[in-house]
Order: structure tokens, then sequence, then C-alpha cells
């Protein structure tokens, strides 16, 4: 396994904008109820869009794996994936401020993990879609 990338500086407000701009364009295009959170490298909230009619829980689920996201440096699926495969991944399941469900990706300046993105309100692989076209922005 290689050395996970370095944090840099936390995502701007600028940047954030544009990621949850086309996270939320992509959710409202398959009229998704969605939780939509930016965190930057840090871990703290920098942005939060709760569309229409979405879950309640989903505003903390989406936050909790954008959390993940940043503060592992890694996509949640690959603790999602962990989990499902059982044996010793099982262990993940008793560590705080983790949460193992897809949606929650990070996000990259220069090689750099700036912020995360985390999406919740439909199924995992519909909130990872969601996060994937906000994450594509940073790397575009």
């Amino acid at each position: 396994m290689s050395r996970p990338p370095s944090y840099g500086a936390p995502i701007t407000l600028a940047d954030a904008a544009r990621v949850m701009a086309a996270a939320q364009a992509e959710a409202q295009r398959n009229d998704w109820p969605m939780a939509i959170a930016i965190v930057g490298s840090g871990g703290h909230l920098v942005m939060l869009h709760a569309l229409d009619d979405v879950q309640h829980a989903s505003v903390a689920v989406a936050q909790a794996k954008a959390e993940t996201a940043v503060n592992f440096r890694r996509p949640s699926k690959l603790f999602e994936d962990a989990v499902r495969d059982g044996g010793l991944g099982l262990r993940l399941l008793g560590m705080d401020h983790l949460l193992p469900l897809d949606g929650g990706l990070p996000l990259y300046r220069d090689g750099k993990v700036v912020g995360a993105i985390g999406v919740s309100g439909m199924q995992s692989t519909q909130d990872a879609q969601v996060a994937a076209a906000g994450a594509a922005l940073m790397q575009a």
C-alpha cells in the first residue's frame, strides 16, 4: 500500500462552491433528494446543502461521510468494502468517527487533500455518483 497523500491548505469557499454546484446539479438531474457536505482539510464543515425533501438523517450522514474521507484521506467506500468482506474488516465498526458507507471522497489540489465531499439521501452507489460529480471539478 502506498503512502496516502499529505494534507494541504483547506479548500477555499470558491472551490467548495464549484464542487457543490456540480454535485447538486447531478442530484437534481436525477431527481434525488440529497444532503451534500463539504469539509476542509481539517475536517471542519465548509458548506452543506440539504436539497428539498431529503430525509433528516441524511444531513448528519453526509457530513460523517465527508469527515471519514478527509480524516483517513481515502474514499469511504474502502471502509464499506472492508466491512462487507468481514474478518478483520469488522474491527472498523468499533472505530469512532468512521462511517463505512460509500459516498465520501477526498478532494485534491496539487496532489494534496484539501477537503472532502460526502453525500447521502439515496442508495450508497447513487450517493457516490453525486459525490464523484463534485469531486471531478477539483481534478479538472
